[in-house]
């Protein structure tokens, strides 16, 4: 069609927008993988093997390590009642199923009537010469209030059961699931049988597996 002046009338190209759709459109999918990894990444963090720490010698470690085994969790402390009874307890418990199906992962606390005062090294060199602890030891911590751990409250969030005084104890499955939680008064030979079972059936899936 001609204008008033005689020239060809141009209509606006319809292809215009269509050079927008298409990075419009991959925007749009690279949002939904993000979304995608951030979603996964969230979903991983929900057992306890996915958390780090500081071991007794204060090199950052990851829990990971203990997946496929069975945990007891404790908060200890050198000068409690409960420490010559927990740490002879818990070395032979250590001894009898571990290491390479169970282990007592072991965090100081000072938290309940400071009876933990000393330093990492103090304190580990107590567990190994007077106990012969050899189960894993780890840095100083608070584990209970808002100063806790991440690691300790996501036990504290599955159980509902928060450490009160030392020497609190927290199963975990080989999946890093938290299986029940015990407090001071309950004596680890008490809970034996639940690590025992756990750990058999461990032993059992091994052998189905060969």
């Amino acid at each position: 069609m001609l204008d008033p002046e005689g020239s060809v009338e141009h209509k606006p190209s319809s292809s215009f927008p269509k050079v927008f759709l298409i990075p419009l459109a991959m925007l749009l999918a690279i949002t939904a993988l993000l979304l995608l990894a951030f979603s996964t990444t969230q979903q991983k963090e929900t057992d306890f093997y996915t958390f780090k720490v500081v071991n007794i010698r204060g090199k950052l470690v990851s829990l990971e390590k203990y997946r496929g085994s069975v945990s007891l969790v404790v908060n200890v402390a050198s000068e409690c009642g409960f420490t010559d009874s927990h740490y002879k307890a818990l070395q032979q418990l250590q001894k009898d199923l571990g290491p390479y199906h169970f282990n007592v992962l072991a965090f100081p606390c000072n938290q309940f009537g400071q009876q933990e005062p000393d330093t990492n090294k103090e304190i580990e060199s107590f567990a190994r010469k007077t106990y012969g602890a050899s189960f894993p030891m780890f840095s100083k911590v608070a584990v209970s209030g808002a100063g806790a751990i991440p690691a300790f409250k996501y036990l504290i969030d599955s159980t509902g059961e928060e450490p009160t005084w030392n020497f609190w104890k927290y199963l975990v499955d080989p999946n890093g699931k938290v299986v029940k939680a015990w407090d001071s008064t309950v004596s680890v030979e008490e809970i034996r049988p639940h690590i025992t079972e756990l750990v058999r059936k461990i032993i059992l899936k091994k052998k189905d597996e060969l």
